[in-house]
């Protein structure tokens, strides 16, 4: 059970899911994330989170995103992530509730293992390869790891939503 309220999911998702559309199909053709889509998205939670949370909480999400920032540098520095993924997942970090940190966790592991069997089928399908040659993330080793860390936010944010 998340802990996140509807009310809450209900005002973040919508502009959310252009974003996580922008970013997952950014990461897959170039396999980079936009700043710009991470400024964006660090925007929406100091704008809509004003209305969304209380202020306390509103402030306290701030720490999710510097702690998940000196993670994901250490991640980057050691070569598991991208630059441009610890940049995304420090953007979203805000958008989750403490509490509800490990049940993230358990809605991103499967997100990360579909969107990885997904691009390695989708890969494979000539009809679509044929009109998305040009992507980058077809001729890397690497995952577009973009690809699942948007739809995991949405993901999270859809089922506090549909919590209540």
């Amino acid at each position: 059970m998340l802990t996140i309220e509807p009310w809450t999911a209900a005002w973040f998702l919508p502009p959310l899911i252009p974003i996580a559309i922008w970013v997952a199909w950014s990461d897959l053709s170039s396999m980079k994330i936009p700043n710009k889509a991470v400024l964006a998205t660090l925007i929406i939670f100091a704008v809509v989170g004003l209305i969304a949370l209380p202020f306390d909480q509103y402030l306290w999400r701030y720490a999710h995103f510097a702690v998940v920032l000196v993670i994901g540098f250490i991640l980057t520095a050691i070569g598991l992530f991208g630059a441009g993924d610890s940049k995304f997942m420090s953007a979203m970090a805000p958008f989750i509730a403490l509490p509800d940190a490990y049940t993230f966790l358990f809605i991103l592991l499967p997100t990360i293992l579909a969107a990885f069997a997904v691009h390695r089928t989708m890969k494979k399908v000539a009809w679509f390869r044929e009109r998305t040659a040009d992507w980058e993330s077809w001729q890397r080793k690497d995952f577009p790891m973009g690809f699942a860390l948007a739809p995991a936010l949405i993901f999270y944010l859809l089922i506090g939503l549909l919590n209540g």
